[in-house]
């Protein structure tokens, strides 16, 4: 039997090409997005089954992310909290303390450093993204000599990895980095001081939509 083509049945080698290299790069960002997530949690530090944080405390029902949220991973931080001495708003003979910006470096669950956070605040990943948040929620620690605990959501984006599906953020199981409770005061005004602290902060992304059930079937 012989087996004849037209020309209309041929695909050009070229267009075979360029659609083989597009779906090569294709799987080439989408594999480094899948790398770059697994280092960044070191495969710890992952939701549990009810997708929660694993940092083993209570959260506070104002400090829960809203319904079609889920948790994505969490990264301990290590690092300062800045405050400095100026006069307050209301009061210019009177001064205090004034928070400025974090600085610390964020760990996975493998201790492996992945990334850091700074004013903004802003939690950048060694892959390139990061995440700006915005105070939506406040609580008290359950130290009494630590920062509060927070709820915070996104309002900007950088970069295609880790952080860049990010839209909730908590600050939870915080140790230390409260302003000092003295040694503020015009001789001092404009210096800044910088108290070490700890937390966990939990990353939370959008959840899969719910698959809609079979249709009914219309007599």
């Amino acid at each position: 039997m012989r087996i004849s083509f037209s020309k209309t049945d041929l695909v050009d080698s070229g267009s075979v090409l360029s659609i083989a290299a597009i779906s090569r790069r294709t799987f080439r960002r989408g594999l480094s997005a899948v790398i770059a997530l697994a280092l960044l949690m070191g495969f710890a530090g992952m939701t549990t089954a009810q997708g929660t944080p694993v940092s083993g405390e209570e959260i506070p029902a104002n400090l829960v992310p809203p319904a079609g949220t889920v948790l994505l991973f969490e990264l301990h931080a290590r690092g300062v909290q800045i405050y400095a001495c100026e006069s307050k708003p209301d009061d210019a003979t009177a001064y205090v303390w004034t928070f400025k910006a974090p600085e610390a470096d964020l760990f996975n669950g493998r201790g492996e450093l992945v990334g850091r956070h700074f004013a903004g605040p802003t939690w950048q990943g060694y892959d390139g993204s990061a995440v700006v948040g915005a105070v939506l929620e406040r609580a008290d620690s359950p130290d009494t000599g630590a920062i509060p605990w927070l709820l915070l959501e996104a309002t900007d984006h950088e970069g295609n990895g880790a952080f860049s599906t990010i839209t909730h953020v908590q600050r939870l199981a915080t140790v230390g980095g409260t302003a000092p409770a003295e040694g503020c005061d015009a001789e001092h005004a404009g210096d800044e001081v910088r108290e070490p602290y700890e937390a966990t902060y939990a990353f939370y992304y959008p959840s899969a939509p719910e698959t809609p059930g079979p249709a009914t079937p219309v007599a």
